[in-house]
């Protein structure tokens, strides 16, 4: 094909179905990952490697960058979704935004034979909706780091074909009460740990958002209160409660700040002489948006859009711990990922892939 000619975009959306019509919820990826590496061992300009049910393909050109596009295998489970449905230029189904569609994307870019202008990793990865212990790339990285290694990397989360820059930080905070057992027939012989939770609860649902702008995109703060536990039996005053906080925060923040506010807003309300404490049971750092990297401010350039802050946890921050910038790109609407409505268009799908192959060309693709 010559360099001014168009490429064709290929049918993506009949190829998304085929993804999601593959049961591939957390920790049972194995099938899914089959399909892949079958897939890309077809392809002889890639080597690939499989590392448990990761996979990982890539090109040996010598050129001066290499750019990551990576994506996970695994879905939440079933929502009444679990088959794939195409009605028009719309595909329902689960994972069929969140990533199966991303998916798709990466395949059909891979599988393609094309000029690029820079070596291409596409890392198919398992264990991204579970807890971090269970981390495709983790596992990647403790058996063969080097496969990871680029100058940029685009994690195909949902975007609606717009990047979302960086991603905000995760903490989970225990906040733990203390009280005095006592009868409930003799309630004022004791103090109730749960009743003490009340202004804990009430301070936390009237937290100030931050919303804090970082090289345009505008970031909004979050801390809630997920879940509650205490008591001991339904006769006595209960000496002990906690609640479980989340709290989302912006990447101008790091941990040990986020934490330190936290802190502020609510340890006045508590009293160490009873055990009250306060604890990190989990944390993740957030990543900076990055969109100054030259390659990462042409797939801007190429989605016409302005980019979004990614409100949310996404492996960006993964990439970005190991001093590669990175962003959130793929098709689908990510307000619906993980929801009975979940779906994917053929134009997100198509604009998606027009954007990244312009990049990978070095043409001036522009999605429309």
């Amino acid at each position: 094909m010559g360099r001014d000619e168009v490429p064709a975009v290929p049918d993506l959306i009949t190829a998304t179905a085929a993804l999601v019509a593959i049961p591939s919820v957390s920790h049972s990826e194995g099938l899914l990952a089959d399909h892949v590496e079958t897939d890309l061992r077809g392809v002889g300009r890639l080597s690939v490697d499989r590392i448990g049910d990761n996979v990982v393909a890539r090109t040996h050109l010598g050129l001066a960058n290499r750019i990551v596009l990576a994506g996970h295998l695994d879905t939440v489970p079933a929502n009444g979704n679990l088959d794939p449905k195409i009605e028009g230029d719309t595909l329902w189904g689960l994972g069929s935004a969140d990533m199966k569609g991303g998916l798709a994307v990466m395949l059909a870019l891979a599988v393609t034979d094309s000029d690029v202008a820079m070596d291409v990793s596409y890392v198919f990865y398992s264990g991204e909706e579970v807890s971090r212990q269970y981390s495709g790339l983790l596992e990647i990285e403790r058996v063969a780091p080097e496969l990871l290694a680029g100058d940029v990397a685009v994690l195909g989360e949902p975007t609606g074909a717009t990047i979302e820059a960086g991603c905000q930080g995760v903490l989970k905070i225990e906040v733990s009460l203390g009280g005095v057992r006592a009868h409930t027939a003799r309630p004022w012989m004791g103090v109730n740990a749960v009743h003490r939770l009340a202004p804990v609860l009430d301070r936390v649902a009237a937290y100030e958002t931050r919303q804090p702008v970082i090289d345009g995109c505008q970031y909004r703060e979050a801390l809630q209160a997920v879940s509650v536990s205490g008591g001991l039996a339904a006769n006595v005053v209960p000496d002990r409660a906690t609640v479980l906080l989340n709290h989302r925060f912006a990447p101008d923040r790091d941990a040990a700040a986020a934490e330190a506010a936290v802190r502020a807003l609510l340890e006045p309300l508590l009293d160490p002489a009873t055990g009250d404490r306060i604890a990190v049971v989990e944390s993740q750092p957030g990543a900076s948006p990055s969109l100054a990297h030259p390659l990462l401010h042409r797939l801007l350039q190429a989605t016409a859009r302005p980019p979004r802050a990614k409100l949310g946890w996404t492996d960006v921050a993964f990439f970005a711990e190991r001093g590669i910038p990175a962003v959130n790109f793929g098709p689908g609407d990510p307000e619906l990922a993980h929801t009975a409505d979940e779906r994917v268009t053929r134009r997100d799908l198509d604009r998606t892939y027009t954007s990244l192959r312009g990049l990978i060309e070095g043409r001036a693709l522009q999605a429309t």
